[in-house]
């Protein structure tokens, strides 16, 4: 078996791509290698065109997946070893549903099992004489979160402008429901369809309605408050819940929730960016947290209890008697717990020694005079010489 491909490269792009490049990459493959396309191939073409039809919906399905997508950015095949791909058993799809799924029904690429046209080709087929079903669109934005409200998930309130159907006409366009008729032209389908000859036969193109402008419904009384339209712009609060662990950039999902259809079609989807805002001590790498504490020469020779800042509050950690420079204290499972599965992360806590550059008069002498001790003195061939290696690897 062939090895595979990295799925950036199956999709022409580049490592960190964004969610709208890796949709257009993935459409693009589509409308080149769908089987729909290749009917009037040879065998070997056809063949061709499933392998890599299928290569392409296997990379898409990683890539639009943000959890899917970290992993495989972090660990390669092995982060997605296992994860559900497409299924192929029942034959690879209609291409204008894979298309309606990507960009929803406001593309013009039909509905209702209608056919697709590019190129001057239809793929496809089926009724298209059935009443169109129009998709809102979606609805992006950020929302910032503290460490704090990462570490235990939270709802935040987010404040949108967004259609929603004019309350006078219920969304139709027009008061009377009478009014509102299905367009005479494309039967509700939105498409008109036009037989041509090439060189691979007869096919049938398609193309947006002109009398409907591809609704499939034409109104013919419009109500006054909404011209129509039958949608009016509102200022709402939406409650969102944001799970715990969630990280810098990931986009939340929430179904419905976008600007709403014409005609009584599907809302679009509200999608939310996380914007993790800086904390103040603590640095996050993935689900373990890191916080560096300065103490003093005195405390590093005696040992001191100091107080640690963890994000389910201070907790006390004590310093043993000569702690080094450089030494780095494990808090287990005081981190941020993982989006994706069980457990937590850790917290780690580096502590530096003060070396003071000035000394009064009073301390030099003090100074001095514990210099002179030699348990004052670097030693590597005591307890400490493990410490000694460590740091020496540096060099």
């Amino acid at each position: 078996m062939a090895e595979k491909r990295d799925y950036y490269e199956v999709l022409g792009l580049q490592k960190g791509a964004s969610a709208d490049d890796i949709k257009q990459a993935y459409r693009k493959a589509a409308l080149k290698w769908h089987p729909d396309r290749w009917v009037n191939g040879s065998d070997a073409e056809k063949k061709t065109a499933e392998e890599k039809f299928k290569e392409a919906s296997e990379a898409y399905s990683v890539l639009s997946d943000p959890d899917k997508k970290a992993k495989y950015d972090q660990f390669g095949f092995a982060g997605v070893d296992g994860a559900a791909g497409p299924d192929f058993s029942h034959g690879f799809g209609n291409l204008n549903d894979i298309l309606n799924d990507l960009f929803g029904g406001g593309f013009g690429f039909g509905g209702n099992g209608g056919g697709f046209s590019f190129g001057g080709f239809n793929f496809g087929g089926g009724n298209r004489e059935g009443s169109r079903v129009m998709r809102g669109r979606d609805i992006r934005t950020r929302v910032r979160l503290t460490l704090e409200e990462i570490a235990t998930g939270c709802d935040k309130e987010v404040v949108l402008e967004r259609n929603r159907p004019c309350p006078d006409c219920d969304g139709r366009g027009t008061r009377n429901a009478s009014d509102l008729k299905i367009c005479p032209n494309c039967k509700g389908s939105g498409q008109v369809g036009q037989t041509v000859n090439s060189l691979f036969g007869r096919a049938m193109t398609y193309t947006t309605c002109p009398q409907c402008n591809g609704e499939g419904k034409i109104v013919s009384n419009p109500c006054p408050r909404c011209k129509g339209t039958g949608l009016e712009r509102k200022k709402e609060t939406v409650r969102v819940h944001i799970p715990a662990g969630v990280e810098n950039g990931m986009q939340i999902s929430v179904r419905g929730e976008g600007h709403s259809a014409p005609r009584g079609g599907v809302n679009g989807d509200l999608l939310i960016v996380v914007e993790e805002q800086p904390h103040p001590q603590l640095k996050r790498e993935g689900e373990n947290l890191f916080y560096t504490r300065v103490i003093s020469v005195t405390d590093a020779i005696l040992g001191c209890e100091i107080s640690v800042p963890c994000l389910d509050g201070p907790y006390k950690l004590k310093l043993e008697s000569g702690t080094q420079s450089g030494t780095v204290q494990r808090l287990r499972g005081k981190g941020l717990p993982s989006v994706n599965s069980y457990g937590r992360g850790d917290l780690y806590v580096k502590i530096l020694v003060w070396i003071p550059r000035k000394l009064r008069g009073s301390d030099r002498e003090a100074i001095e005079k514990l210099a002179a001790s030699p348990a004052v003195k670097p030693d590597p061939s005591r307890e400490d010489k493990s410490v000694f290696e460590k740091e020496s690897q540096y060099f």
